[in-house]
């Protein structure tokens, strides 16, 4: 029996290239779809041949759809903005529905978008456009949202600082939030790929912490007491968004200091707390943040 083919795009990204490690571990081939002149990240021994890279241009609609041909499931990895989120992925997904691909699993990595107003976060608004999309397809859909990721709690986003001994507050201390690793997230999403009955949404998180057991790791970690740095509530940082944003100039970067601020907003005010896990779907050993945080020190 051959093994099941996955269509995977975005496979060059941190994520994409550990979801392809993880398909290939589970038994799966692995087609890398990567853009003319583009460069596919480099397979290590244990890919072997399990993983075709094929270079395609997502605006030919003829070549993609034979790229997507023989898949049990077409998975995106795609970072970027509108043009991204909801343009290259909706002719992604046109492909994959000409190419008779019974199944899409759409970059949808994050915290709980369905919940997030329109205006509230920029990036989080164009998934849930896409999803509008996704879901008038004759397609199955499922979505993998995992909170946030607890690599960022290393100094990638200003909730641990760090040099001042202190956790960034904007709210309630014990407000719970959704933390899930790069890897678990990636070893989760192989294994519903290769999954043929996922529901449209699957929730995870690896860890749930809020400031105030954030404060508690570190100063149990580091033998030095955190406190709670408390500058407001969600309506101060919402407003501070609003000005930041007004006074940044456009870019096409897609993570602008406003933009961080916002996925806080959405996390500290509860919004996006997710109201129940999918965690026992898969047998996982879920990695906490003191382990995160714990080999990030150790670092120093």
């Amino acid at each position: 029996m051959n093994a099941p083919l996955v269509v995977l795009a975005g496979a060059t990204g941190d994520l994409g290239s550990r979801i392809a490690r993880d398909l290939i571990r589970r038994g799966a081939r692995v087609r890398a779809l990567v853009r003319p002149g583009g460069s596919a990240a480099k397979p290590d021994d244990s890919m072997g041949r399990a993983i075709q890279r094929v270079q395609v241009s997502f605006d030919d609609p003829v070549a993609l759809t034979k790229a997507c041909e023989g898949g049990v499931i077409v998975v995106s990895a795609l970072s970027g903005l509108r043009p991204v989120i909801v343009g290259v992925q909706s002719r992604l997904l046109t492909a994959a529905v000409q190419a008779g691909v019974p199944r899409f699993i759409p970059s949808d990595f994050a915290i709980d978008f369905t919940r997030i107003p329109e205006g509230w976060n920029r990036n989080l608004n164009l998934r849930n456009e896409f999803r509008q999309v996704l879901e008038s397809a004759p397609i199955r859909p499922t979505s993998i949202l995992n909170g946030a990721f607890t690599d960022m709690l290393t100094g990638l986003a200003p909730f641990i600082l760090y040099r001042w001994k202190r956790i960034l507050c904007w709210g309630d201390p014990d407000q719970p939030m959704d933390w899930t690793t790069i890897d678990d997230t990636a070893v989760y999403t192989a294994a519903a790929a290769l999954d043929p009955d996922t529901p449209r949404f699957l929730r995870i998180a690896g860890d749930q912490l809020s400031a105030r057991s954030m404060a508690a790791m570190m100063s149990d970690l580091t033998g030095t007491p955190y406190r709670i740095f408390r500058p407001g509530g969600p309506g101060l940082l919402k407003l501070m968004v609003s000005l930041t944003r007004a006074f940044t100039p456009s870019s096409d970067d897609v993570y602008p200091p406003w933009q961080g601020m916002q996925y806080m907003h959405n996390m500290y005010s509860g919004i996006a707390k997710f109201p129940s896990l999918d965690n026992e779907r898969y047998p996982m050993n879920w990695r906490r943040a003191h382990e995160v945080i714990s080999k990030h020190l150790a670092s120093l």
